[in-house]
């Protein structure tokens, strides 16, 4: 069992342009923290795409080897300077931490390759 830990935000900026900068700040600050926190398994950080008006800007999707590592990131160095670099940048943030099983939510009957049929219209 591992610990995923999801965060999504939005990012302020007056115009599309400073919201790309503060986006792009984001991610290469989050990613900065891969290799340097003690049982960070995984991390990655989606900027959004679709554009709908209630969509956030980022996600954060990072899974750790447990609570314990979890909570010790929360107080990790590397992980309070990222947050003094970003804090300022959101104006809203939502998270969302839970237990997951490795390979929960993959389909393991299908082999690789194997795709739905999608039938031509």
């Amino acid at each position: 069992m591992t610990i995923k830990h999801i965060v999504m935000w939005n990012v302020r900026g007056d115009d599309a342009a400073a919201r790309a900068r503060n986006v792009a700040l984001l991610k290469a600050e989050f990613e900065s923290l891969r290799g340097r926190v003690p049982g960070l398994l995984h991390l990655e950080l989606g900027v959004d795409e679709s554009r709908i008006d209630y969509a956030c800007d980022a996600v954060l999707v990072s899974e750790f080897v447990s609570r314990e590592a979890l909570a010790a990131y929360a107080e990790h160095p590397e992980h309070l300077r990222v947050r003094r670099a970003v804090g300022d940048l959101r104006i809203a943030r939502h998270q969302v931490d839970y237990e997951s099983t490795p390979g929960a939510g993959t389909d393991a009957s299908r082999k690789a390759g194997d795709h739905d049929h999608v039938p031509a219209v």
